[in-house]
Formats: structure tokens, C-alpha cells, sequence
């Protein structure tokens, strides 16, 4: 059995107020060719269909356009499970009634508990059970009169639901998980919004050992986690610049009537790149000219020692999407104050380079000794803060 696991969509995401649904529908167009020269048996996705639990309208009239066409038109089933991004209830709307057509959607406990079957001619029948995502707090709610063990955490909470699943089997099926959540140990990126806060919400892989495999998703970076066949695919696309050296795609499993076979990592390539660019101001844009992909995504690093004007206006006429700044060189704020000492660059010199950038010239005698006193009243003229405070 072939079994596309992917995770991680965020449908409607913006990065720095820059909308990546384009993005998102260019790459789904990929993954949809894929299918198309190369049928599955059942495509997974792991959590985090949407960014936000109300997603905007473009992002639901692509998720219902990607399911037409693999369900209806490739006749491929999906199994989707909400994630901690997702509304569930608005997630699972409609879900006993999309069954008929191929869409199983999974984002509560009573189903969760009823897999879906597909059979195939060499692994035979498989059973897929969704655990959607969840907190210690929903799982004490819902099995915590019936528990022996109190449930306090994410492990805990995991671990009692994976054992409600296990006793669901059938000896004569293949079993595959599908949960969003952290296994701890594993590899997270800086786009992930966390699911609480000191650690408590990592899980262990032990838990998820009686299964032929496991299609996680949560984590945004494709890894093994445990053993070959607990698996994170990875995100959809990069969604953070901490993210650029990720290759990003889904994971292509395949299983038998003995159980996990392989997995193997396709990649799937945005029109959008996100890169972080590195330099001195004239080395960034004489760099820019000649770059093959200058309309990637970019946060560009300044390492110019000297104020700059308009540093972005004159980034963007050979990197249009420069979407962030940050300038190192400078020592902003409380660093620059840390090693003004060792810099030894004063107030005047601060301004002897602004008047450059913005005139094209050099401060005149007189308008240099005219601004060092203006600096220096203004320095006597500040009141100094007392011990006390």
C-alpha cells in the first residue's frame, strides 16, 4: 500500500503581513501532479489544514478545490486530522456526510476510536486511526472518569489515548496512527506555535510503538523520530526564514501485509524561497542584479558599520521581497550601548554618516563644529537619573 503523508498546510498563512496563499496553491498544484503520474492509495494530512481556527474564505475555496480533485477526480480517499491551528468543530463540520465521497475527517474523540479501513491487494485491510490534536485537559474531561492513572500532561494524555486505540485492533489488519503533537526529542523551527510552555507538552515515541506506522505532524521539519516508521513529513513549504536549508515536501510510505516497508522524503519546491541574505549594503544589491532568484522571500542582514538611509527603498529595486531588516553591524539599542566603548563611534559620528547618506557630501567645518555643539547642549541639558532610580 502507497500512503502520501502530509502535514502542516497552514492554509492562509502571512508572513510579515505578506499572504502565502499563492504559494501554498503552487505547491498543492505539485503534490496534485504527483498523484496524477503517480496514484497512492490514501493521502494523510497530520494537523493544521488551516492557520486559524476561522480561516479566511480564499484559504477554504482552495482546501475544498485540492480535495475535488484528488477525491473526486483522481478518486484517491484523504484523511484529514485537526490540528492545534485548526478549529475542530469547524474542521469537522459535515464530516459523517463527506465520507460517501472520500474525505474522512477526523477532529474528535468518538471518531477517533473508528477507523477508517482500506484495503489494498498487498497489505490487505489497513486501519487508520486520527488522534486530532489535544490537550491534558480535554482527554481528563472526556476519559478521566474511567482512567486508573491521573492525566496532567501531554505524554500522560497521549499515552492513555493511544492505549484506547490499541484496544480497538483487529489481528487480521495493518495499523497506521495519525497524530499532531510533539515527540520529544524531535528537531522543532522557530514557525511552530508552541502547545504549552516548560516542556510539558512533549510525548514519547513509546507510546506509538504498536503501530505499523505513524504520520505525525505538528513539527515542521521531516524526521524519524524513535524508529523508521514514526514520522514527522514536515510543513508544506518553509514558513519561517530559521527554516531556509529545510527541504520541505511530503513523505511517500509504503507498507505490506508484514507491516512498515519504507518511507521516502519528496520534495516539493514554493515559487518563493525564503532566504537570509548577508552583507555590506552595495554587496547585497550588486549581488541582487545578477540573482537568478531575486524575488524569493528575504530577510537581509546589513553589515554596514555606518547609519544608512532608506536601506529598504534601495533593497527592494533589485529584491522586491525583502520582507525583514536587521542590522547587526549598527549594534542597535542596548548592544550598541554595550560596545560603544570598543566602536568608539560618538553621537557625531552617527551624524556625519546620516548627512552623508542623505546630502551626498560632508559636513562643512562650520556645519560640523555648529552640530558638535548642538550635541553637547543637548547632552548638558538632560537630566541625569539619580542612583535611586
Amino acid at each position: 500500500m502507497k500512503i502520501l503523508h502530509t502535514s502542516d498546510w497552514h492554509l492562509g498563512r502571512q508572513f510579515h503581513n505578506v499572504s502565502l496563499l499563492e504559494d501554498q496553491q503552487a505547491v498543492l498544484e505539485q503534490l496534485i501532479q504527483y498523484l496524477e503520474k503517480n496514484p497512492v492509495d490514501v493521502v494523510i494530512v497530520a494537523g493544521d489544514i488551516y492557520d486559524r481556527s476561522v480561516p479566511p474564505t480564499a484559504a477554504i475555496e482552495l482546501l475544498n478545490n485540492v480535495v475535488k480533485r484528488i477525491c473526486n477526480e483522481l478518486n484517491i480517499p484523504m484523511i484529514l486530522i485537526s490540528g492545534n491551528h485548526d478549529g475542530a468543530e469547524r474542521l469537522g463540520f459535515g464530516a459523517e456526510q463527506m465520507k460517501g465521497a472520500g474525505l474522512h475527517i477526523i477532529s474528535n474523540f468518538d471518531d477517533m476510536l473508528t477507523p477508517v479501513v482500506i484495503n489494498s491487494e498487498v497489505a490487505g485491510d489497513v486501519a487508520f486511526y486520527g488522534m486530532p490534536y489535544n490537550d491534558p485537559e480535554q482527554v481528563r474531561l472526556a476519559f478521566g472518569a474511567e482512567s486508573k492513572v491521573s492525566i496532567f500532561s501531554h505524554d500522560q494524555a497521549h499515552q492513555l489515548l493511544a492505549e484506547k486505540i490499541t484496544e480497538q485492533f483487529s489481528p487480521e489488519q495493518r495499523n497506521v496512527l495519525i497524530s499532531h503533537c510533539f515527540v520529544d526529542g524531535a528537531i522543532e523551527s522557530e514557525s511552530e506555535r508552541p502547545l504549552s510552555i516548560g516542556g510539558s507538552d512533549r510525548v514519547s515515541h513509546e507510546h506509538f510503538l504498536n503501530f505499523d506506522y505513524v504520520a505525525l505532524g505538528h513539527l515542521h521539519q521531516p524526521q524519524k523520530k524513535g524508529e523508521d516508521y514514526i514520522r514527522y513529513s514536515g510543513s508544506l513549504m518553509k514558513y519561517s526564514f530559521g527554516e531556509q536549508h529545510q527541504k520541505k515536501g511530503f513523505t511517500l510510505v509504503d507498507i505490506d501485509n508484514n507491516g512498515f516497508v519504507s518511507a521516502e522524503h519528496i520534495e516539493l519546491s514554493a515559487p518563493h524561497e525564503m532566504r537570509i541574505v548577508e552583507g555590506e549594503i552595495e554587496q547585497v544589491i550588486t549581488q541582487g542584479k545578477v540573482d537568478p532568484k531575486h524575488e524569493d522571500y528575504l530577510l537581509v542582514r546589513l553589515m554596514d558599520k555606518h547609519a544608512i538611509l532608506n536601506p529598504m527603498e534601495k533593497l527592494r529595486t533589485v529584491y522586491p521581497n525583502v520582507l525583514h531588516l536587521e542590522k547587526p553591524g549598527m549594534l542597535i539599542g542596548v548592544e550598541q550601548e554595550m560596545a560603544k566603548a570598543k566602536l568608539a563611534r560618538s553621537e557625531m559620528d552617527m551624524f556625519r554618516d546620516f548627512f552623508v547618506e542623505a546630502q551626498s557630501s560632508e559636513l562643512s567645518q562650520a556645519q560640523d563644529e555648529a552640530m558638535a555643539d548642538i550635541i553637547k547642549q543637548l547632552s548638558l541639558n538632560t537630566p541625569k537619573h539619580s542612583a535611586a532610580n
